[in-house]
């Protein structure tokens, strides 16, 4: 089963087009994989083309070589904008692998540990507007799900670290009065706190029991996570922006966070996010999953979930359908489940008639001095 082909394919989606790696066989399988990194398709297109001819012609079972090779071929390793490629490319050998023994991708990877994934939804609206961020939790409730995203918000393209760290604060003890004791609760800092604004936060929402604090702090120095273990007592979780195993390695070994937040998209695919789960497994880290894309991230994640023993909880924001992908997997009151379809179980339908947009940069916010922050 030789590779055959391999192309770039972009699908409008939620605001950003979907960027889709489509690996093809000499005996004309497809596999799908998504790319962790929306907002630089011109870069990901290149890093494909670059990678192109060491593809061509080789062996699509030897996912395990091939993704070696693309990582470290070049002699530099891959980081970044070049990892995420790498990462769909591996997830479509994977969905490949699988479409050949005709089997759901997760029987590959051990077999089912669980029934069904747990996930995590985000709360809307977000902002400062504490009644309606109140409002949007009660309604996720009322729709079954028990597991709540909250974030540190902005101010329309404004983000004042102490300001928006306060407003975090009561928002998150408002909504646990709302929601009562059975939902758990996440906030997500999303790096865009210094140290002593993001110890203030964990600290002061310690008494309404956070399922985790994501994000406290940025991620360019992991050791800040060291300082922050040492003055709070909630659950942290980070890793959404580490690319590898050797990126995810000091926070695993120095038991600095309890949840590992691999993307699948980023991280290097199914391939080395196994090998990060089980550096975690030896340290009681469970994985919470990073998956703010598609149906494409939410399949190759819900099957890596599915027979990953030191799973946490999976990241589900609201994914509308759409024409051009078949995703059959079923989402109920916050929890997936995989139909017995070989691979991943995600499909592009024949017809692809809609035009990608123009891409989207990451929204680009300001301190009240006009300094640049963190979205």
């Amino acid at each position: 089963m030789q590779i055959a082909d391999a192309w770039l394919t972009a699908i409008p989606g939620r605001g950003q087009d979907m960027l889709l790696v489509v690996v093809e066989t000499d005996d004309g399988l497809k596999g799908l994989g998504e790319v962790g990194v929306r907002t630089s398709s011109a870069v990901s297109r290149a890093t494909l083309g670059h990678l192109y001819e060491v593809l061509i012609g080789t062996d699509a079972s030897r996912i395990e070589h091939l993704w070696q090779v693309l990582s470290r071929g070049d002699f530099f390793p891959a980081d970044r904008s070049a990892a995420a490629v790498i990462s769909a490319i591996d997830i479509a050998l994977w969905d490949l692998r699988a479409k050949a023994f005709g089997v759901p991708l997760h029987e590959l990877i051990g077999g089912r540990v669980r029934d069904h994934v747990t996930c995590y939804t985000h709360v809307h609206p977000e902002g400062h507007d504490t009644d309606a961020v109140v409002a949007g939790a009660r309604r996720l409730v009322e729709e079954g799900w028990r597991h709540l995203r909250l974030v540190v918000p902005t101010a329309g393209d404004v983000l004042e670290p102490r300001q928006a760290m306060r407003v975090a604060i009561d928002q998150f003890h408002a909504v646990r009065d709302a929601v009562g004791n059975d939902i758990e609760l996440i906030i997500d800092a999303h790096t865009r706190l210094d140290p002593p604004e993001a110890v203030t936060l964990c600290r002061e929402i310690e008494s309404a029991r956070p399922y985790f604090v994501e994000d406290a702090v940025r991620s360019e120095d992991l050791e800040a996570y060291r300082m922050l273990r040492w003055r709070t007592g909630v659950p942290l979780a980070a890793g959404e922006q580490l690319t590898s195993k050797w990126q995810f390695r000091p926070l695993i070994e120095a038991d600095l966070i309890d949840y590992a937040r691999i993307d699948l998209g980023i991280a290097g695919g199914l391939t080395e996010a196994r090998k990060i789960a089980a550096m975690a497994e030896a340290h009681h880290i469970k994985i919470a999953t990073h998956n703010p894309l598609g149906p494409v991230s939410t399949a190759a994640a819900m099957h890596f979930n599915l027979a990953c023993t030191n799973f946490g909880i999976q990241e589900m924001p609201p994914t509308p359908a759409h024409k051009a992908i078949n995703h059959p997997h079923s989402l109920t009151q916050g929890t997936l489940t995989a139909p017995r379809l070989p691979g991943l179980g995600v499909e592009l339908t024949p017809t692809k008639t809609e035009t990608p947009g123009t891409p989207a940069r990451t929204p680009q916010l300001r301190r009240l001095d006009g300094s640049f922050t963190n979205w």
